[in-house]
């Protein structure tokens, strides 16, 4: 895990980020590699007692290689199989199963496996043509019993126009998957506009919007996907301090801390939770708070969100935080 904070060295430009994820493409084309890259990002988020995780991946095809999305898909199906110092939940459980699990480990001093929940987020590129968007989403939709959720726009924020993934996005609301959007990375009214037109139930970044677009964003309650070491990094905000989280978090707005990419940026779910206690001043009764009202805006069914709310339950209990209210 990397050291609490962001070093001095802020690292890359957003350009620079996006020549490093052009390589990391290339070393994802292979199954092997998939697998192996799979096991690992869910054993690392384990390690830090993180009980549910969204994955997004880009199913990618090379021919080369004899790799499909579909086979790509396989492979990172067959890394959450692979993972042994966890038990992965990723295809629908009962309820019963996971109330059992809850009850066992918090009420009757067993020691119990630690349990993840794993779901999938399939990512169109924004390099990819409206086709191949389409199958992506067409997979999404082969794919919803074996853990995923929903879809993911993002990519190089300079690359493509708005108008190419459309079709795809509204094909994914018709079939009623949940969409996040990466959005406001770089200014770009017209794209951002259309974006909050589309209204999708998720957005992530969403660093460079004009007054009108912020107030829209808000009236809107857009969830927001909240990464600030990557925005710190690539220049998206001059520091933590002048961060929009705290805007948000004052006006109540619907949000969810997130990392982005840990390896990328150097940082860790509970990095980001640490930088957000030191420099905002919260408390342990509001970082709680803050973890657990994200339940509401994850793309899990209601069986899971009330397994994790039990879960925040218990540990506000062991906490001694019975009394702490909700945010509104």
């Amino acid at each position: 895990m990397a050291p609490l904070g962001i070093p001095l060295y802020y690292g890359r430009s957003l350009p620079e980020c996006f020549q490093l994820f052009d390589l990391y493409h290339i070393l994802t084309t292979d199954h092997e590699t998939v697998t192996r890259i799979t096991k690992e990002v869910v054993e690392d988020f384990a390690a830090e007692n993180v009980v549910y995780l969204e994955l997004r991946t880009t199913p990618k095809k090379n021919e080369a290689k004899g790799m499909t999305k579909r086979s790509y898909m396989k492979a990172v199906i067959d890394g959450l199989r692979s993972v042994d110092t966890v038990d992965v939940a990723f295809i629908n459980s009962s309820r019963e199963n996971c109330l059992e699990s809850a009850v066992s480990s918090s009420t009757h001093g067993k020691i119990e496996r630690k349990r993840i929940f794993i779901r999938l987020l399939l990512s169109i590129d924004r390099r990819e043509t409206t086709e191949a968007a389409m199958e992506t989403i067409d997979l999404a939709r082969e794919m919803k019993d074996f853990g995923v959720v929903g879809i993911d726009l993002s990519g190089n924020p300079v690359i493509g126009q708005w108008e190419t993934f459309l079709p795809a996005l509204k094909h994914a609301k018709d079939l009623g998957l949940p969409i996040t959007i990466h959005c406001g990375e770089v200014p770009n009214r017209k794209e951002i506009q259309a974006m909050l037109d589309f209204f999708p139930q998720r957005m992530g970044h969403v660093c460079c919007l004009e007054d009108e677009e912020w107030r829209r964003l808000k009236s809107l309650k857009i969830p927001v996907e909240i990464c600030l070491t990557s925005n710190v990094r690539t220049e998206r905000v001059p520091s933590v301090e002048f961060h929009h989280f705290v805007d948000l978090y004052k006006a109540q707005h619907p949000l969810v801390l997130c990392t982005d990419d840990p390896g990328l940026f150097s940082t860790s779910l509970s990095n980001e939770y640490y930088l957000v206690a030191v420099t905002f001043g919260l408390n342990k009764g509001d970082m709680l708070q803050l973890a657990r009202k994200a339940i509401e805006h994850v793309f899990a069914d209601n069986g899971v969100k009330q397994y994790l709310t039990e879960i925040f339950e218990d540990a506000q209990r062991r906490l001694g935080l019975q009394n702490m209210h909700h945010i509104p």
